[in-house]
């Protein structure tokens, strides 16, 4: 287990990229890899607990036997409540504790590190302007209308995916696209559109990722007639 032993953020843009490494390590495990980690959490298993990596990657494992632990915590035995509910009420829990923890851990580099009044406001604001792991896995993080979603321009493919835009004469129509946009979450890293990214939509539950997040390149997304992203392609009848 990393733990963070070995590696200890001291600025505040230091430990915002903690925050998000380990954000997006748990994003993953909830969302393109939740089969793995459904199979994980056996709840025949002792206290598990999901962590994620400032290298954003995740793993469910036993929590730390030293005491104190060099970092806070995650919740405990997040497995014993796997089969005791619906899947996706669980997911939901673990993801508001895990928003816990992020916070946690950030605000213990914070003070660890001296951050000062300022300091604790400005990564406080920067976490803040990102979606919850909690509002990603539901589905909650700022939707978008229908219409608002990214499309790609000057293609016969609109509405599918969306490939890198080309530089508009108009810059006023671009910064206005880029307006409408801009809220735009992908569904697995819940990080913001961005014009200069390639884009696909799931057809079954209607969310967009980055294409780099589920592992499909533009050449690639020419030959699907109907996308359906990892969690859509997972998603069976469980106990």
């Amino acid at each position: 287990m990393d733990g963070g032993a070995n590696y200890n953020p001291r600025t505040v843009e230091e430990v915002f990229r903690d925050f998000k490494g380990r954000r997006a390590g748990m994003i993953k495990a909830l969302t393109t890899d939740v089969d793995e980690f459904y199979q994980q959490c056996d709840p025949e298993k002792e206290n598990l607990c999901l962590y994620g990596f400032p290298n954003e990657l995740w793993e469910v494992n036993l929590p730390a036997e030293e005491v104190p632990p060099e970092l806070p915590e995650p919740a405990l035995g997040i497995n014993f409540a796997r089969d005791g509910m619906q899947e996706k009420d669980w997911l939901s829990l673990v993801a508001v504790h895990s928003d816990a923890w992020l916070l946690a851990v950030a605000f213990y580099f914070g003070a660890r590190f001296g951050f000062d009044k300022a300091d604790r406001k400005r990564l406080f604001n920067m976490i803040n302007d990102l979606p919850t792991i909690f509002e990603v896995v539901t589905g909650t993080a700022k939707k978008q209308p229908q219409q608002q979603q990214p499309q790609q321009r000057g293609s016969e493919s609109q509405g599918k995916y969306s490939k890198t835009p080309q530089k508009d004469e108009d810059e006023g129509l671009e910064e206005e696209e880029e307006d409408e946009h801009g809220e735009t979450l992908c569904g697995a890293c819940g990080e913001n559109y961005a014009s200069d990214e390639f884009w696909i939509c799931c057809d079954i539950c209607e969310k967009w990722f980055h294409g780099k997040c589920v592992k499909i390149t533009p050449a690639r997304a020419e030959h699907i007639k109907q996308y359906k992203c990892p969690s859509c392609s997972n998603k069976r009848s469980r106990p």
